[in-house]
């Protein structure tokens, strides 16, 4: 076990609650479910560990034990998905500060905007100021809790084999698996995935870009315009519309960071960006091995997270 790993045996508590199930907000009726990245020169080709499948968590025994795995499985993969998002903003913030666009740059932005669902006029300041707000991190606190809600800590049917950990919808036929008890007459699919890696970075670009969610991003602008370091626990109250649960489903979520301690991934994560140069950046979004991502491998004090 990785020194890092121990460590976390410390902060998360025995506490055992119950995983409910509910129903999701559907993703992606296009059937584009792995959250594309758009070309771009400064973002690095993903490492190899990014396309890992999902390990066996059910063979784990002691619930402690499955958990200190289940995080330190996801924690890499959700810096790194951060990570590329981060490079992608810089990116934006240097054509916003320009008086004139290349064609290339047109097809970029074009292309995030497709994909943001941003219907602005090209180039104009209203397009950068609604990109800049759905081109953004989500804090690991918030993707943890949700992906051990929904995937039954990894060992639901989605997440074995769809490597699907947020219990994400897709709409063409054969895009994933069928639900066992979908209605007689529904034609969505639970979505597939090729890595656990590409369900992260599809569930962030559906809370970055789906209309119900935009409580959600309104809450993390306010505390990105203040200063504020981004919570998990905040942002979690525009989850209302991701269960049929509602309010019910925003506790469970918020008691899960609580009852694990997962604020902590947040403040580690913050720790990792008092390094915001592009050098860094791109070093976290390569990685040649996932474990250089855990808690405690990389030195820094404080930043904007």
């Amino acid at each position: 076990m990785f020194p890092a790993t121990r460590a976390l045996m410390l902060v998360i508590p025995l506490a055992v609650f119950a995983i409910a199930g509910g129903l999701y907000t559907p993703s992606d009726p296009s059937g584009n479910n792995a959250g594309s990245e758009p070309a771009l020169d400064s973002l690095p080709p993903l490492p190899a560990w990014a396309r890992a499948d999902l390990p066996d968590f059910s063979s784990y025994r002691d619930t402690t034990e499955k958990k200190v795995a289940f995080f330190s499985f996801l924690y890499p993969r959700i810096v790194l998905a951060n990570s590329r998002i981060l490079i992608e903003r810089d990116y934006l913030d240097s054509l916003a500060r320009k008086e004139t666009l290349s064609k290339k740059e047109h097809i970029w932005l074009a292309a995030q905007a497709k994909r943001l669902r941003v219907d602005e006029e090209p180039g104009t300041p209203e397009q950068f100021n609604l990109l800049r707000k759905r081109l953004d991190v989500i804090p690991p606190s918030l993707i943890l809790a949700q992906a051990a809600n929904e995937s039954a800590w990894g060992t639901s049917r989605f997440a074995l084999r769809g490597n699907n950990l947020f219990g994400q919808w897709c709409f063409s036929k054969g895009c994933g698996l069928v639900p066992r008890n979908r209605v007689e007459g529904a034609s969505h699919e639970v979505a597939a995935f090729p890595s656990p890696y590409h369900s992260v970075r599809a569930y962030i670009q559906n809370l970055n870009r789906h209309a119900s969610y935009q409580g959600l991003r309104n809450t993390r602008l306010d505390d990105r315009d203040a200063g504020d370091p981004l919570s998990g626990l905040a942002l979690a109250r525009g989850l209302v519309s991701y269960s049929e649960r509602g309010e019910e489903y925003v506790d469970e979520i918020r008691s899960m960071i609580r009852y694990n301690n997962l604020e902590f991934y947040d403040t580690e994560f913050r720790k990792i960006l008092s390094d915001r140069s592009p050098l860094h950046l791109k070093s976290l979004a390569s990685a040649s091995a996932e474990q250089t991502l855990l808690p405690g491998q990389i030195s820094g004090s404080s930043a904007e997270g």
